[in-house]
């Protein structure tokens, strides 16, 4: 009876042990505690991915999910210093324009082709993409597109009123966008892709209001676009402005030609 326990127990042992042996993970855990492999504090462990030359940022940008790009998404508390920044990045816009110019500020998607088509609009003398409407000062692209700072991607125009009309702006974007969708345009989803009006004087204001009025007469879908003060404009990056003009994604240039009736293409 013992001897038939004792061959037992050795048998059981030797099977333990073997399939230990085989075993990859244990094999690892072995080899690391192993004397003949110790960790060196002086060496990189192989298995440590390198290290990044880019700059940790200080400053928190919340993930791009559907939730931002609509406008729900998180937004960290207030401080004193972010609310002064907010007020500044809501008070007007304190540019002027030039000698017997006037400004107007429009939202209708993504700020590319809806530039290039005002750029080709008589009477404009000048136009700049950038961002309004928001909470950030100093606003950056990345900063928008989080949707979380409420800006909206705008084309600042500047125009000879005595040579373009207020309302033929408002006619050309009308005719550049869906007003009816709202914080899209095509594909493009985000509150930075509203349709928006802004104006800088009463005159602006009771224009757009009485345009907004006969558009929505002939479609059959509630016009979303919102009308409201110009508020501080941030210009954009160098590399939007007249982005399109410029040759966009594929490096081919669309004409600014004054009345060009090409078809934009919205990414070059």
């Amino acid at each position: 009876m013992v001897l038939t326990k004792c061959l037992s127990i050795t048998t059981t042992t030797t099977t333990v042990a073997a399939t230990i042996s085989k075993s990859p993970l244990l094999l690892i855990s072995s080899s690391l505690s192993s004397p003949k492999n110790p960790l060196s504090l002086s060496k990189p462990n192989p298995t440590h991915f390198p290290l990044t030359a880019r700059p940790i940022s200080t400053h928190y940008k919340p993930p791009m999910n559907i939730l931002n790009k609509l406008g729900f998404g998180f937004r960290p508390s207030p401080d004193p210093a972010s609310t002064e920044n907010s007020a500044i990045a809501q008070g007007p816009d304190d540019d002027v324009p030039a000698p017997g110019q006037q400004f107007a500020q429009f939202g209708a998607g993504c700020f590319w082709g809806v530039e290039l088509a005002f750029q080709r609009v008589p009477g404009v003398t000048k136009t700049e993409v950038g961002y309004s409407q928001g909470y950030l000062h100093n606003p950056s692209y990345e900063d928008v597109c989080s949707g979380t700072t409420n800006h909206n991607e705008v084309v600042r125009v500047q125009y000879d009123p005595k040579e373009c009309s207020f309302d033929t702006l408002l006619d050309m974007f009308w005719a550049r966008h869906d007003p009816t969708t709202l914080n899209r345009q095509g594909n493009d989803v985000g509150t930075q892709y509203r349709s928006g009006i802004y104006f800088y004087t009463p005159e602006q204001e009771k224009a757009a209001n009485e345009s907004l009025e006969r558009q929505q007469k002939v479609l059959n879908r509630k016009i979303v676009t919102e009308i409201l003060p110009a508020k501080k404009f941030y210009r954009a990056e160098e590399y939007h402005q007249q982005y399109l003009a410029k040759g966009g994604r594929f490096g081919f240039k669309q004409s600014t030609e004054k009345g060009c009736n090409d078809p934009i293409r919205c990414y070059g």
